[in-house]
């Protein structure tokens, strides 16, 4: 059995009725690491059901960082809802370092897959929020839009962080 094939079973067995052998097929696909994305991302194309795409979804998120550039490519493929919504789901899960390639990929015109994008920003939360601020100055439109958005949606700590700009700005013109 080629690894292709390996991975093809555990990923599978995430459809499996026992729930310990769909979260130890987790594990044990997520340790092929770079090498399951591709399987992974196919099999989250023709998941037709939620706890499917759900654990398909936590496989790429176990991946980390290898996963972040291939999920945005099939994000920006697939316009699916069903597929954005667990692949941006899966780059939230992974965290800091999918916060820069998240934003970047945000200076497309498909309105739809940046709202999946800024979705997976404010799953991140915290850590994301600087990079989004700097964003605020962008030269972009739509990257500066996208940031400012983002950060209202992240609710309070997005808002404040905002509001603290917007009031250094102003006391920045009245001193000049």
């Amino acid at each position: 059995m080629t690894t292709i094939e390996r991975i093809k079973t555990l990923i599978a067995a995430f459809s499996s009725p026992s729930i310990d052998k769909r979260h130890e097929s987790v594990k044990k696909v997520a340790t092929y690491g770079e090498r399951a994305v591709a399987p992974l991302i196919e099999a989250l194309e023709d998941a037709t059901y939620p706890d499917l795409q759900w654990y398909i979804a936590t496989a790429l998120a176990r991946i980390g960082k290898p996963a972040i550039v291939p999920l945005l490519a099939a994000m920006s493929q697939n316009s699916d809802p069903g597929f954005r919504k667990y692949a941006a789901a899966a780059l939230g899960e992974i965290g800091v370092p999918a916060v820069e390639p998240v934003i970047e990929a945000m200076a497309v015109d498909d309105r739809e897959l940046r709202g999946f994008l800024s979705l997976a920003l404010c799953r991140i939360g915290k850590p994301a929020i600087e990079p989004l601020t700097r964003r605020l100055e962008s030269s972009n439109d739509i990257i500066k839009t996208c940031a400012a958005l983002t950060l209202w949606q992240m609710g309070e700590e997005g808002i404040g962080v905002m509001v603290k700009n917007t009031n250094q700005e102003e006391i920045s013109k009245k001193d000049m």
